[in-house]
């Protein structure tokens, strides 16, 4: 079924869409292209559909780029990955005076590169007070290292007395986690085919609507962004209510 823009109710769109964009590697394989020229179309991807999504009055998206388990691949491939990353952020910077995207990067930079780090802080300063899409990057990011993460800052905390245990509570721990102030997501895309979640947001999806694409991720279009809202739009979302 194809759905059209002008079938979105506009009215009742999801504040938070949060995407795992799977899929790179098969795609070049299909299309008998490197691996690498996967991921560079997939950055094309995922910036056409920034640009989309900001149009709409999508509040927020949540993009996972690279998880902790993809320090696992091959050298070779990570290393490009790391210089795809540095040229999307210096495109970012260097774009920032004309666009209204607000970008902020999730997970533990620690084992991200001095300069990566660096572009990182840039872009973020330079892009705080953008009151457009809010663009979430997921890099070095795992839902469990994440809520790991945030207890061993509660931790600390508990020892300086900064917290007391009977303050501890859903409210009070969302704010230690790296998504604080942004609100859950109401949609979630994958595509490529594979219907898991693979470690992304675990906490921040606990109510989200799901939604699997066949395509792979260079794939998704316009078209394929507003299926998903439809579907979402035709659900009724209870919340745990039975």
């Amino acid at each position: 079924m194809k759905v059209e823009k002008n079938q979105i109710d506009f009215e009742n769109l999801p504040t938070h869409i949060a995407i795992i964009m799977d899929g790179n590697g098969r795609w070049a394989q299909k299309h008998n292209k490197t691996r690498t020229e996967g991921h560079e179309a997939g950055s094309k991807t995922l910036e056409n559909l920034t640009k989309e999504m900001d149009t709409l009055g999508i509040q927020y998206v949540t993009v996972y780029a690279f998880s902790t388990e993809n320090w696992k691949r091959p050298k070779a491939e990570v290393d490009f990955l790391m210089g795809l990353l540095r040229q999307y952020l210096k495109r970012h910077i260097r774009q920032a005076k004309r666009d209204n995207i607000k970008i902020r990067i999730i997970g533990d930079r620690s084992m991200l590169a001095k300069d990566i780090q660096k572009q990182i802080t840039v872009l973020e300063e330079i892009t705080e007070n953008k009151t457009g899409l809010g663009l979430q990057i997921a890099l070095n990011y795992g839902g469990r290292d994440e809520i790991i993460r945030s207890m061993q800052k509660i931790g600390k905390d508990l020892l300086h007395k900064k917290v007391m245990v009977e303050e501890i509570n859903e409210s009070l721990f969302e704010k230690y986690l790296d998504t604080t102030l942004i609100p859950d997501p109401d949609l979630l895309i994958r595509t490529s085919g594979e219907i898991r979640l693979s470690n992304f947001l675990l906490w921040q999806l606990a109510y989200t609507e799901l939604y699997f694409c066949e395509k792979y991720w260079p794939d998704f279009s316009m078209n394929d962004l507003y299926q998903a809202i439809y579907h979402f739009q035709q659900r009724k979302r209870r919340f745990g209510a039975l």
